[in-house]
């Protein structure tokens, strides 16, 4: 019990680093928080300091959701605590701690979880990503297609139900946190990303 709630905190704390920040701090010297969408992820980190650390970023916060999981995975604990080492990594990526609980929306930190646990269902949902953007041309779109499909391929695999679990909470926290894009995507004022805005 101690060993879990230990790693638990472990995963919280390891999610919470501001991979996105750090990165564009010291290799470019900008703060993705003051230009574009003012999110730490991938995407933002991208449009304000290039492709090179936008690629670090994607790594890095889809390794803070890998690492715990295959540690939890490794330590044979039982699958309602490895999705809560799992929901740990995606909340400190949401709300860390280091920067006030303002975080980034989670999509790169929340397939870093899933590769492990349901592998089948991520390959699958690769395909619902590709499309929602190649259709809409944004990356949101794509985000929140994925999102919305995870629970149900989870649910088609035949995956314990705690993973189900964790994909309802998981998927619901990311539209949550992509609910300013939302609004844009229904004024039509979303970024794409190719063609006209």
């Amino acid at each position: 019990m101690i060993l879990n709630l230990l790693l638990m905190l472990f995963s919280y704390l390891l999610g919470s680093i501001p991979t996105g920040l750090l990165v564009s701090k010291a290799f470019a010297k900008v703060d993705p928080r003051q230009s574009g969408s003012r999110n730490i992820g991938a995407t933002n980190v991208l449009r304000a300091a290039g492709k090179t650390l936008g690629g670090i970023t994607l790594a890095g916060d889809l390794l803070k959701g890998l690492i715990p999981v295959l540690v939890a995975l490794w330590l044979r604990g039982g699958e309602m605590w490895i999705a809560a080492v799992a929901l740990g990594a995606f909340l400190g990526h949401l709300f860390p701690l280091y920067l006030r609980f303002k975080g980034g929306k989670g999509v790169a930190t929340a397939l870093g979880i899933y590769i492990p646990l349901v592998p089948l269902a991520i390959l699958f949902n690769l395909f619902v990503f590709a499309a929602g953007v190649a259709i809409s041309r944004t990356v949101s779109v794509g985000s929140l297609s994925a999102a919305a499909a995870m629970p149900i391929l989870i649910w088609l695999w035949g995956y314990p139900k705690p993973y189900l679990i964790l994909g309802l909470i998981v998927g619901g926290l990311i539209f949550y946190r992509h609910r300013e894009n939302i609004k844009r995507l229904l004024r039509g004022q979303e970024n794409k990303i190719w063609g006209r805005s």
